[in-house]
């Protein structure tokens, strides 16, 4: 996908013109001030009870298209058609990137254990798993010692022990992909991960290509019990997981103000298909209503931008990133290098919501690194508005798990925020942002149920401020990347015991390890 070869439509000429002139001699000053004026009128103005609407009729489109809006299907066409009618109306230049996808249908995912303790077993299908016989196969489960890469090396697979059971594997040390292909190797018909955290497991084992054996996951109490059962004598289960997997083509929508430097693009995005389990109003209709409209309303400004202003709404999120890296890889080096910033917004109104803001800085030092070069001055723009309002928040690890994968490959600035999916409030949580502990952020997480129900409108408010604030200041003024950035302190809440530790959480979306 190259972006010379999209097809832009033609617009009104609102938001055409070329940056704002000097009005004095120090034109430092006057972008700062021209980013400080509009970043106020589009947090003034732009309003969670105004984005609501967004999610209405992403709703309305999941209830008449099969309870859904995933990639590859009417739901995430009609979505994407809303999207891109609404931008062209308010005057941006609006193509749609069209790219090729296997679609993903889970077809059935039930475990059952049949002896010596009868009972149904809740289990997620991984994407791209294989699938079992209809009606599912019986087998006894062998469970691999744990260690610290438990289940991905040959050795962990005593010669004979796997050969025609269910691999009943525990989460961590490697990638999906690679527990079930090794237990595969070592004669397992199919493969079980449970948790290594408290939670559920939805996962992927990355690709078409990779599935060796019929795999899903479980909870880290259903794991460990039945590990603990097979350590006594055989558990024998039922195990019926089927995906229906076919090439498909979905898209990206892509929006851009017609004024601004090209060479100074800024850049925003949220994914816009949901799952096949349901119509996806958090996960993330949320994300994609609250920048919709912030667009909407930075048109009706008539403000010309001094940088141009992209918007983008991704498909195919939760088959791996598809779109966003579709987008990124089409790039030619020059045009990524125009690209100044990437700020990311999924799942922005979780019902118990957490406040998080991507760890740019790494100084949480969980995970993965610091981002690219300018991503901790994201990071303390977006921590420095939250302050200003108040809103306590903590950070999050760039974990690969949403859009903002492909741009920190490609060595783009990048941030954003959200607030929370599987993972489980902790005391500490509920403490500072009220809510309940020892729930999940979202208990309705790549479920039917994540509906209009579903949404915390104080959590959807706070981070379209968020959102509103970020356009308006860097339309203007992007010399707060380039300034040096203290290392923000990390987030620490008080632990059981007295103690103190450094937050840490299950997030996103559809893991690979």
């Amino acid at each position: 996908m190259a972006v010379a070869a999209t097809t832009a439509l033609a617009a009104p000429l609102l938001l055409s013109a070329s940056p704002a002139t000097a009005r004095s001699h120090d034109p430092a000053k006057d972008a700062a001030k021209d980013a400080a004026k509009l970043s106020r009128k589009l947090v003034r103005e732009a309003s969670a009870g105004d984005a609501y609407r967004h999610l209405e009729k992403f709703q309305a489109i999941a209830d008449s298209a099969s309870g859904n809006r995933a990639a590859g299907t009417l739901g995430h066409d009609a979505s994407a058609a809303y999207v891109y009618s609404q931008l062209k109306k308010a005057g941006y230049q609006v193509s749609y990137d069209t790219f090729d996808i296997t679609y993903i249908e889970t077809l059935a995912e039930k475990l059952t254990v049949t002896a010596p303790t009868p009972r149904d077993v809740e289990i997620v299908a991984m994407s791209y798993t294989t699938s079992t016989k209809e009606g599912g196969i019986a087998a006894d489960l062998a469970a691999v010692p744990v260690d610290a890469t438990t289940g991905c090396e040959p050795a962990d697979y005593a010669a004979g022990a796997f050969t025609g059971k269910i691999a009943l594997i525990q989460r961590g040390g490697c990638d999906f992909a690679t527990k079930q292909k090794e237990a595969a190797a070592a004669g397992a018909v199919a493969a079980v991960i449970y948790n290594n955290t408290a939670g559920s497991l939805n996962g992927t084992l990355g690709g078409p290509d990779a599935g060796k054996i019929p795999t899903g996951g479980i909870t880290q109490a259903e794991g460990q019990a039945l590990a603990a059962e097979a350590a006594k004598g055989a558990v024998k289960v039922s195990l019926d997981i089927r995906q229906l997997q076919e090439e498909r083509t979905t898209r990206n929508v892509v929006a851009e103000t017609k004024g601004g430097r090209a060479d100074r693009t800024v850049m925003l995005g949220s994914h816009l298909d949901s799952v096949t389990e349901g119509p996806g109003i958090n996960d993330n209709g949320s994300g994609s209503a609250g920048l919709l409209e912030v667009a909407l309303k930075l048109a009706k400004t008539h403000e010309k931008p001094a940088n141009k202003v992209r918007f983008a709404w991704w498909s195919a999120e939760e088959l791996g990133l598809l779109g966003a890296e579709a987008y990124v890889n089409g790039l030619t080096a020059a045009q990524r290098a125009d690209i100044a910033l990437y700020l990311n917004f999924d799942m922005i109104a979780s019902p118990n919501f957490a406040q998080f803001v991507y760890d740019g800085d790494d100084s949480d030092g969980a995970g993965a690194g610091p981002g690219p070069e300018g991503s901790a001055q994201l990071e303390k723009g977006i921590t420095d508005f939250l302050d200003s309002r108040n809103v306590p928040h903590e950070g999050t690890d760039f974990d690969g798990r949403s859009d903002y994968g492909p741009f920190i490959d490609a060595g783009i600035p990048s941030g954003g925020t959200f607030t929370g999916a599987e993972g489980i409030k902790s005391e500490a949580q509920a403490l500072k942002y009220g809510g309940e502990a020892g729930i999940a952020y979202d208990k309705c997480y790549h479920s039917a149920c994540d509906d209009l129900s579903n949404i915390n409108m104080k959590a959807f408010g706070i981070n379209i401020g968020v959102i509103a604030n970020a356009v308006g200041t860097y339309a203007h003024d992007l010399s707060s990347l380039t300034k040096p950035a203290a290392k923000a302190e990390a987030a620490r809440i008080p632990l059981k015991g007295g103690k103190t530790g450094t937050v840490s959480h299950s997030r996103g979306h559809t893991p690979t390890a």
